[in-house]
């Protein structure tokens, strides 16, 4: 009685958004003036996101949880949070690590494993383009932090035409100096302004090329196991094993029929997919007294109509109501 779909996948993998708020209005997510937000008082409260937790981990097969936003470290119970979860099943966060220098630590001791930093350049003029902030520096302190707390850390990148896709092979060579895996991500449609064009997006292929200039890059032996990401080996052009990235191909080399996930928004819907704006409300539910098996059945419904691929059984992607920042990555 697991979160299974009409395609026979089945949902191991929970992202939980715990807020809609960022302090960076990185162009492809957010713009310049930011977004309107969920009021306080309609987003999941600590005890919310830990009964859903549970429920999901202990009553529906979910066995990896990562907390997202927005940006998570703008809730001042994070730490609370991961420490009630932890002892659940992997937890694992998606940050901007704006401020993760200063928490690094009380989040490893709350039983974090891991974090995924957003980081698309290490150019700062570059970064302040993307983000319309001059934060790199922060960014690189809390990167550092989470290493020196024994958090395992991952980068995930975008590259924008014109914008910081010359510098892909600067921030692949800094990330391998520090021994972090870097994951390159196509720009997907998940923009609220709904500027984003296939034609204009960099595609996996390109990114692979414009790294084979610098590097050689081997496809990884064994099985994705659901994974977004495809990954590589990264060899220098004698040979030595330099380390690996992954490129996440979302548009162009879909891995829909794979997927394994299945995501809570702040205000407490199931999203079933990235790219589908169908929820279902499991916070009023809940709020209105709802038990443990009626919110699984709510759960599980809401998993069967998950879409075939890319938010849509029928048609082409096509972009989201709510933006990424509202939808937890």
């Amino acid at each position: 009685m697991g979160l299974d779909d009409r395609h026979g996948r089945t949902a191991v993998d929970l992202r939980v958004s715990l807020t809609e708020r960022c302090n960076l209005r990185c162009t492809y997510c957010m713009p310049a003036a930011g977004l309107p937000v969920t009021p306080d008082e309609s987003i999941m409260s600590a005890d919310e996101i830990v009964r859903l937790v549970e429920l999901a981990v202990r009553s529906l097969g979910v066995r990896k949880v990562r907390f997202t936003g927005g940006e998570p470290l703008l809730r001042r119970d994070l730490v609370d949070v991961v420490a009630r979860c932890s002892g659940l099943t992997e937890i694992s966060l998606t940050t901007n690590a704006i401020g993760l220098a200063t928490r690094a630590e009380a989040l490893r001791a709350a039983g974090l494993e891991r974090v995924n930093v957003s980081l698309d350049t290490v150019d700062p003029e570059a970064f302040a383009l993307v983000t319309r902030r001059p934060f790199l520096s922060r960014v690189i302190e809390g990167i550092r932090a989470a290493q020196d707390a024994g958090l395992g850390v991952k980068v995930n990148a975008v590259l924008l035409r014109g914008v910081n896709d010359a510098l892909a092979v600067d921030l692949l060579r800094w990330c391998l100096e520090r021994d972090i895996e870097l994951r390159f991500i196509e720009q997907m449609p998940l923009d609220p302004d709904h500027v984003w064009k296939r034609e204009e997006m960099i595609t996996a292929s390109e990114i692979r090329a414009l790294l084979g200039t610098a590097f050689v890059l081997e496809t990884a032996r064994g099985p994705r196991d659901g994974a977004p990401a495809e990954r590589y080996v990264v060899r220098a052009h004698s040979g030595e094993i330099l380390g690996s990235i992954g490129i996440i191909a979302s548009i162009t080399e879909s891995f829909c029929g794979d997927c394994t996930r299945t995501r809570l928004t702040a205000d407490g819907h199931v999203r079933t997919c990235l790219f589908s704006d169908d929820e279902t409300d499991l916070l009023t539910a809940l709020r209105a007294g709802a038990t443990d098996g009626e919110l699984a059945r709510l759960w599980r419904d809401a998993m069967l109509k998950k879409p075939r691929d890319h938010g849509s059984d029928d048609v082409d992607i096509l972009p989201t109501l709510r933006g990424m920042s509202a939808i937890g990555g």
